[in-house]
C-alpha cells in the first residue's frame, strides 16, 4: 500500500518506521521537518505538507496532539481533505474528542473517503515494539480498508462501533488510567514514610490484586523521582479533559478523574508538564507548587 503518515513525534515516528519495516511505500510530513530525516533514511519519501503525504496514498495515517491539530492537518487548506482520493481511507490515531471524529468521518464521506478513528494504548514502549492496543471506530468498509496499516503497530484491535467510538473508548482508558496512576503514586509515597524497601514490596505488590501496567512499568520512575517519556503530562491532561467534557454532557461527575486533571493542572504550573505522566508521586509528595 502507499501509505502517508502526518504527525511523527513519540507515537507517529514509530508507526511510521512499523510500516516502512512491513513492506509499504510510505511517505511522511511532520510540521517540525527535522523530524522526518530518520525515516527518510529507512526509505520513506519527504512530502512538503499534509496534502502531498495524501495525495496519491492508499490510506494516511495521522498522529497529532489534540483537536485543532488535527482539524488543521485534515481540513486546512494544505489538509488530507484537500487530496484524499475518493475509496480511500484516512486513519486518525491522534487522542481527541469523539465528536471530531465523527465530523471529520462525515465531511470525508461527502466525497466518498473513509475515516477511521483508532487510537492506541501502550505508551511509548508499546509504539516501539508493535504492540499497541486499538480501540477503531468506523464502518465495517473503512476499518477493512484501515487494518493493513493498525496490524503493523497494534497487537490488540478491537472494533468498537461507528465513527467516534474510537475516541470514547480511548476517554475510558484514560479515566481509569488517571485513577491507576494515582493510586500507585499514593502508594508508592506512603510505603516511602513507612521506609519499606521499594525493590522487594512492588514484587510483592505484582504477585497480588495490586498489579497494574502502570505499577510494572512506571513504579520505579516514582521511586526514583525520575519521569522521562512516556507519555507526557500535559497530554494526558489534555485527554482527561475531553473525558470530563464528554461525561458533563452524559450527566456524569466521574469524581477521581476530575480530582487527577486538578493535580495535572498543579504539576503544569509548576514546569513539569513534559515530563511522564508518572510524575503523580510528585503531587503524592507535595512537589508540585509553581515557583514564586
Amino acid at each position: 500500500m502507499k501509505v502517508g503518515v502526518v504527525g511523527l513525534g513519540t507515537m507517529g515516528a514509530p508507526m511510521a518506521r512499523h510500516l516502512i519495516e512491513a513492506g509499504h511505500e510510505v511517505t511522511v510530513w511532520n510540521r517540525t521537518r527535522r523530524r522526518e530525516e530518520p525515516l527518510a533514511a529507512l526509505g520513506a519519501g519527504r512530502a512538503e505538507s499534509a496534502a502531498e503525504a495524501a495525495d496519491g496514498a492508499d490510506a494516511v495515517l495521522t498522529c497529532v496532539s489534540d483537536d485543532p491539530d488535527l482539524r488543521a492537518v485534515v481540513l486546512g487548506p494544505d489538509g488530507v481533505a484537500s487530496t484524499l482520493a475518493a475509496g480511500r481511507v484516512l486513519v486518525d490515531c491522534s487522542t481527541v474528542s469523539p465528536s471530531l471524529a465523527r465530523e471529520l468521518a462525515t465531511v470525508l464521506a461527502e466525497k466518498g473517503r473513509m475515516f477511521v478513528d483508532a487510537p492506541v494504548s501502550g505508551g511509548s514502549e508499546g509504539a516501539e515494539r508493535g504492540t499497541l492496543t486499538v480501540f477503531v471506530g468506523g464502518s465495517d468498509e473503512a476499518v477493512a480498508l484501515g487494518r493493513p496499516v493498525i496490524q503493523t503497530f497494534g497487537a490488540r484491535i478491537t472494533h468498537l462501533g461507528p465513527a467516534g467510538s474510537g475516541q470514547a473508548a480511548k476517554a475510558v482508558n484514560q479515566v481509569v488510567l488517571a485513577g491507576v496512576y494515582a493510586g500507585v503514586a499514593e502508594g508508592v509515597v506512603l510505603a516511602e514514610r513507612f521506609g519499606l524497601p521499594a525493590e522487594a514490596l512492588l514484587e510483592a505488590l505484582g504477585a497480588g490484586a495490586a498489579d497494574s501496567w502502570v505499577l510494572r512499568n512506571r513504579a520505579s520512575n516514582m521511586v526514583n523521582g525520575s519521569y522521562p517519556l512516556g507519555f507526557r503530562t500535559s497530554l494526558h491532561l489534555k485527554d482527561v479533559r475531553i473525558a470530563l467534557r464528554e461525561a458533563e454532557m452524559l450527566g456524569l461527575p466521574l469524581d477521581i478523574a476530575r480530582v487527577v486533571a486538578e493535580a495535572e493542572e498543579k504539576l503544569l504550573a509548576a514546569g513539569y508538564g513534559d515530563e511522564d505522566v508518572s510524575n503523580l508521586a510528585r503531587h503524592a509528595r507535595g512537589e508540585d507548587v509553581a515557583p514564586a
